[in-house]
């Protein structure tokens, strides 16, 4: 994919590397008098059981040095150390040069870090990326399900700007097809005119309830009807060998709506009403999607989440009809005798794909074609990830397939960030019988474990009511947030409340926690007037220190990384390496009981932690509070 490419491309090599690399070429070149190829080089970060920070293969460099690779690491490990004060200890195994990094070079790092206002962006890259996500229906509310899409789109935006590159944030907004027209239809039937007001519910959850109403009402019509002679001959008819009649007309439940229904008839005339632009549907239409909007708006406030631009399917739908139109004049596509339209895919190893149904009225894959056009007319992107559930894999390898097929300019430049679903410990949720966890009643859960684990604490009893309701909600976001994006997104996941408010875990309240406790080391040194921001310090640095420098001045790269291959985790993940190797500084290392350059030192190494870390949480969406 065209994402994957440019990124890739775009991959910085770490500083450490890049550094061992330039001195490694000057070192062949002033021992054996020839110029190194940059095919030959071999260098890595040093593996955690051997001493030392970077690692040089020695084998591909023995043709230069005419000798063994044991005895090419060697020579090379001498010269390194004796020429290069940056080096100031080596280790060889086999043919492995392991090279231990000077206090100079971790200093003059640090000094980078803390100095360099946004240390990890990467300079604007000149590229142009849509990134699509939360796209939800307008027939009932955010899900468990769409927190994972909300927070992934999301926090791609992010890194991806951090890593140089325009961002617009959109989504498509799912407003027309038969799924709504069956909460118009029970809102119509049996609402009696009440309101989300009058009902004092918020207003996309009022909308959702008369959704799952739709489906109780339709499971009590079948349920009846099957007792009917109709029923009875029909299952007579088609039953499979030895197929129990409960089997049967759970398995034929679609085409009961699709066939027999009177629910369901009167949905599809809705549908093609809402079509030919009846004012009464399109009146109801607006209305009922107007209390969805305004009950989005109020979750997307709570994840502190926005988008650039909206597309609407019902406006999107019309061009994706051209489009067929179009490729069907091609001859790209074909007609059935029943009308519908239909497109071959077997050249791109994919099957026969509908793309109007017999009446005319289109599919989902339509208005994706027509978005995606859309989209390019807009825009002129140079890319554009659609970040949905794996469930979609086949419509997306379809949808791409046939922007192919159309010859579209931007078909190579399109990329599905799938992701797995997620449950929670009782298991799968199923919006249409009301089993579904809403998002709000989620974040509500979260927020109350918060509460209980701050209060049970005890240790913000002397704040104002509204500073510990602010730190309650940012630990309670960070929870949420944490927990979905340390995930790979491929795997399916459990999420489960409790465990993500857990101080002691892999959590991001104790990344909070971490952060909370530098900016209260560092105020302690502010009220003594300690000036420990020197640049320059006399100091042996230790193990710990060590292994905390290690991993900041990898903060570039795993940016880059994690924008490369669209996996969040990779970056909470570090987050949370980085905070546990703080936390075991801080235990192992008295740093208020040293003094002068030690002191100072150590209180910069805190400072530079702390920014990398608040940085890292921000590039997902995770504020951190100033107090826990």
């Amino acid at each position: 994919m065209f994402f994957i490419y440019f990124a890739y491309f775009c991959f910085k090599v770490g500083v450490m590397i890049a550094f061992t690399r330039d001195r490694l070429i000057h070192a062949v070149q002033e021992l054996y008098g020839k110029d190194l190829p940059e095919s030959l080089i071999q260098v890595s970060e040093t593996r955690k059981e051997f001493e030392g920070e970077v690692t040089i293969i020695c084998f591909p460099l023995a043709q230069f040095s005419g000798k063994n690779p044991f005895e090419t690491a060697e020579e090379l490990g001498g010269f390194l150390t004796q020429n290069h004060p940056e080096f100031d200890n080596y280790n060889v195994v086999k043919g492995f040069l392991n090279l231990s990094l000077s206090n100079d070079f971790w200093q003059e790092q640090l000094v980078h870090i803390i100095e360099h206002k946004d240390f990890g962006r990467s300079a604007f890259s000149g590229k142009k990326y849509l990134i699509e996500f939360c796209s939800p229906n307008t027939n009932k509310p955010l899900h468990l399900g769409h927190i994972r899409n909300i927070l992934l789109g999301d926090a791609v935006s992010r890194i991806r700007e951090f890593s140089g590159d325009e961002v617009i944030r959109v989504q498509i907004i799912n407003d027309r097809g038969i799924a709504i027209c069956k909460s118009m239809l029970a809102w119509k039937r049996y609402a009696n005119g009440s309101t989300p007001e009058s009902e004092d519910i918020k207003p996309d959850h009022f909308v959702g309830d008369y959704y799952v109403l739709f489906e109780k009402k339709f499971q009590e019509e079948y349920e009846h009807w099957q007792d009917t002679k109709i029923a009875g001959d029909w299952y007579d008819r088609d039953k499979k060998e030895n197929e129990s009649p409960a089997h049967f007309f759970k398995r034929n439940k679609n085409n009961y709506f699709n066939s027999y229904s009177d629910l369901g008839a009167s949905a599809r005339q809705m549908l093609l009403a809402w079509e030919k632009g009846e004012p009464e549907i399109i009146e109801l239409w607006k209305q009922m999607n107007g209390w969805v909007y305004k009950g989005f708006d109020i979750t997307y406030d709570l994840l502190n989440v926005h988008f650039d631009q909206l597309y609407f399917e019902s406006k999107t739908y019309l061009l994706g009809k051209e489009m067929v139109h179009e490729g069907l004049e091609k001859g790209l596509f074909y007609q059935e005798d029943d009308g519908s339209v239909w497109v071959d895919l077997s050249a791109y190893k994919l099957d026969k794909k509908i793309l109007l149904r017999s009446d005319g009225t289109s599919v989902y894959i339509t208005q994706d074609m027509g978005t995606a056009e859309q989209r390019y007319r807009d825009h002129k992107m140079d890319g554009m990830a659609y970040v949905v559930a794996d469930e979609q894999n086949y419509h997306f390898k379809v949808l791409f397939a046939l922007m192919k097929l159309l010859k579209k300019p931007f078909a190579d430049r399109l990329y599905h960030l799938s992701y797995g679903m997620v449950d929670l410990p009782e298991g799968k949720m199923k919006s249409r019988e009301g089993t579904v966890v809403d998002a709000d009643d989620l974040i509500a859960e979260v927020k109350n474990e918060a509460r209980m684990g701050i209060e049970e604490r005890g240790n913000l009893s002397m704040l104002r009511a509204e500073e510990v309701e602010d730190i309650i909600d940012k630990v309670a976001i960070a929870a949420l947030k944490y927990f979905i994006v340390k995930v790979n997104p491929q795997k399916r996941m459990v999420f489960n409340p409790a465990e993500s408010v857990d101080m002691q875990g892999q959590t991001g309240p104790y990344i909070q926690y971490s952060f909370v406790r530098i900016k209260g080391l560092l105020e302690k040194a502010r009220k003594q007037d300690l000036n420990w921001h020197k640049g320059k310090y006399q100091v042996d640095v230790s193990s710990y220190e060590r292994d905390i420098l290690v991993q900041l001045v990898q903060f570039p790269d795993i940016v880059t990384q994690a924008a490369k291959d669209y996996d969040l985790s990779t970056l909470a993940n570090y987050a949370y390496r980085l905070a546990k190797s703080y936390h075991r500084f801080w235990t192992e290392v008295p740093i208020f009981k040293s003094e002068g350059d030690v002191l100072a030192f150590r209180l910069s190494l805190s400072a530079a932690t702390g920014k990398v870390v608040s940085k890292a949480m921000e590039l997902i969406g995770i504020e951190m509070p100033q107090k826990m």
